[in-house]
């Protein structure tokens, strides 16, 4: 078995998962700029659009960064370092200011994969980890029509929406011994005579499938004139019911022990096996998930309301259970595997559901809005202002998210009524230490008119 194969389970304890920051997957510099927003998921609020409606295509800087950092992911190369493969994957669009994390910490991370860890836990000093980070989330796009039913000259309308898209989750549960990460965190040696160290991680993936049947309905409100056909005025409703078809589970436990001696040095002990990684594999699955939207355009205000995954369950048939193990650290020694005996039949998967609430005010050259949901990573919220002047749209916001403000700014240079130039800078802690580094997105906006 090639040993970074198999070590791959030993990495993701120090994933971020970059599902769960879609500040850091949106390509549009101006709603980054603004707080991250417009990524709440509501079907309704998504049926309403833009106020003025544009396309965005971003511009990956990352991939100057990616560039001048290849040699970094080769594992050949004294400057291997996977913890930026890893951050690259978190934040994979855009150019963060001082991207070199952990370096000494990545090289513990190379090392403990190939079973040849420094025998003092001291030469791995200069980072500071988290000791707990719980991250999740869930990407679901999809694509796919509303066939209009009953349509009338004043806007109103109802229809049937049919569409596809993939159903993505991943949720880590990483638990580090604080007093290790007092060790890689102090400025000068630490004695650590006859100590044991722990590192926990708990992930779990899942990949299928969505196959959406639902509702799309706009109502015009009584008596406003304005809602016709041009008109974003009225009352959206959207439902869905999405069928799951899993093709990929992966559960993965992680448990990584560190035994030193008399003097502080990495040991071997008897019937104690430094490293186990219990690794629980599905390929086939299936289940639902339903999602509700309701939204309000009235004049210069814009009130949403979503809920997603009620009900979501995915069951995950003929389970295998494997066990990988390491029996020593600092010796090269070989991953073994071995198949386990007794998984159920079926194992049974939910997601948190996902409450969210949008709203957004337009005075003249002003627009104000903001988003807070409520599901994954508990307590998540947007927030962001624009003002237009002209040539120039100057923007700023912030973000909540994993207990921490991220503050955001942007600034559109507007080069003709169809196209411009979005810039934001932002702040991002998607790296293993969850340092507030400054990060910076560009995008360009085609503009359409209604």
């Amino acid at each position: 078995m090639n040993l970074r194969i198999s070590g791959r389970w030993l990495l993701l304890p120090l994933i971020l998962c970059g599902t769960a920051v879609a500040q850091n997957f949106s390509g549009d510099a101006r709603k980054i700029g603004m707080g991250g927003i417009g990524n709440s998921g509501s079907i309704a609020q998504n049926m309403a659009g833009e106020r003025r409606p544009y396309h965005a295509i971003v511009v990956p800087l990352a991939l100057i960064q990616l560039v001048q950092d290849r040699d970094r992911f080769n594992p050949d190369n004294e400057s291997f370092n996977p913890l930026l493969a890893l951050e690259y994957a978190t934040n994979p669009l855009h150019y963060v200011v001082g991207r070199a994390p952990a370096e000494n910490l990545g090289r513990f991370v190379s090392d403990a994969v190939n079973g040849t860890v420094n025998r003092d836990l001291n030469a791995y000093r200069g980072s500071i980890p988290v000791n707990e980070l719980l991250t999740e989330g869930l990407a679901a796009p999809s694509w796919g029509k509303t066939f209009r039913i009953v349509q009338r000259k004043d806007g109103a309308f109802h229809g049937l929406y049919a569409g596809a898209g993939p159903y993505l989750s991943l949720r880590t549960d990483l638990n580090i011994d604080p007093r290790l990460t007092d060790v890689l965190s102090s400025a000068t040696p630490v004695p650590i005579p006859n100590r044991t160290f722990t590192i926990a991680n708990a992930t779990n993936a899942q990949a299928a499938l969505a196959l959406t049947g639902g509702y799309r309905g706009r109502i015009p409100f009584p008596g406003r004139t304005s809602a016709g056909k041009a008109s974003r005025e009225g009352i959206y409703l959207g439902a869905d019911f999405h069928y799951l078809r899993g093709f990929l589970y992966q559960n993965a436990d992680t448990h990584l022990r560190l035994d030193t001696d008399a003097n502080g040095l990495l040991t071997i002990l008897p019937a104690v096996t430094p490293l186990v990684i219990d690794y629980l594999d599905s390929r086939s699955g299936s289940g639902l998930a339903i999602d509700l939207g309701l939204a309000a355009v009235i004049d210069k205000w814009e009130l949403g309301f979503g809920v997603n995954g009620i009900a979501n369950r995915i069951l995950w048939h003929d389970p295998a259970l494997k066990r990988y193990t390491l029996e020593s650290l600092i010796l090269g020694m070989d991953v073994l595997s071995q198949n386990l005996p007794g998984p159920p039949a079926e194992i049974r998967t939910e997601l948190p559901v996902n409450y969210t609430g949008s709203g957004a005010f337009h005075l003249g050259t002003w627009t104000m809005v903001a988003e807070v949901s409520h599901g994954f990573q508990k307590i998540d919220f947007h927030g962001g202002i624009e003002r237009r002047l002209g040539i120039i749209d100057l923007r700023g916001g912030a973000r909540y998210w994993l207990e921490r403000w991220h503050p955001t700014g942007g600034i559109g240079v507007n080069l003709g009524r169809r196209f411009s130039v979005d810039v934001a800078a932002f702040g991002t802690s998607t790296n293993i230490e969850r340092q507030l580094r400054p990060a910076l997105a560009v995008s360009l906006r085609f503009n359409r008119s209604r």
